[in-house]
């Protein structure tokens, strides 16, 4: 399982877009910096690849700290109930706090894996993020936090609607899931 924290504000990203000729496209917008993080959880079963891709996605004002990192992992246990897990994420100091650590020792079915330094491309989240902040919230200049935020979620609903989107995401960093060897 991969998992990766993104922001979203109120600060419209602009992208390219078309216009009638001689109409260049405005955005107006409020220049207000409120902000919201997400959090993303892309799982891949290495046993049964046949079985999809997992996204579990978390949004909330704010920014994560490591309290409220433990919550959206204690919500992930949900998904993954009985089953063995590496997650795999950066070097955020939230994601190796003492706190953290202590944490995931408690965890017996979790295992802890640190992507290295400054190699965003090798984790696929950051394939999620530029998926639907490209599309959904591309161009908008919402009034209220909640704009952006529902833009955000329409992005992960598509892209849940896709199944080899997700398993894209995973191509393009150029890692490969591979079976366990069963022992003997």
């Amino acid at each position: 399982m991969f998992v990766d924290e993104s922001g979203i504000s109120l600060l419209p990203q602009v992208r390219r877009t078309y216009a009638p000729r001689g109409r260049t496209p405005t955005l107006r917008h409020r220049l207000n910096w409120k902000r919201a993080c997400m959090a993303a959880a892309l799982g891949y079963h290495a046993a049964d690849p046949g079985r999809g891709a997992r996204l579990c996605f978390d949004l909330r004002p704010g920014t994560y700290d490591t309290a409220a990192l433990i919550e959206v992992l204690t919500r992930l246990k949900a998904f993954y109930q009985g089953e063995r897990v590496v997650l795999i994420w950066d070097g955020l100091s939230a994601h190796w706090s003492r706190k953290m650590r202590a944490w995931a020792a408690g965890q017996d079915r979790l295992t802890l894996e640190r992507l290295p330094a400054y190699t965003p491309e090798l984790n696929p989240v950051e394939m999620l993020w530029s998926s639907i902040k490209t599309c959904e919230p591309a161009n908008l200049a919402g009034d209220h936090l909640a704009d952006v935020a529902d833009a955000a979620e329409a992005g992960i609903h598509r892209v849940c609607q896709d199944e080899q989107l997700a398993w894209s995401f995973l191509a393009h960093t150029g890692l490969q899931i591979h079976c366990p060897t069963p022992h003997n």
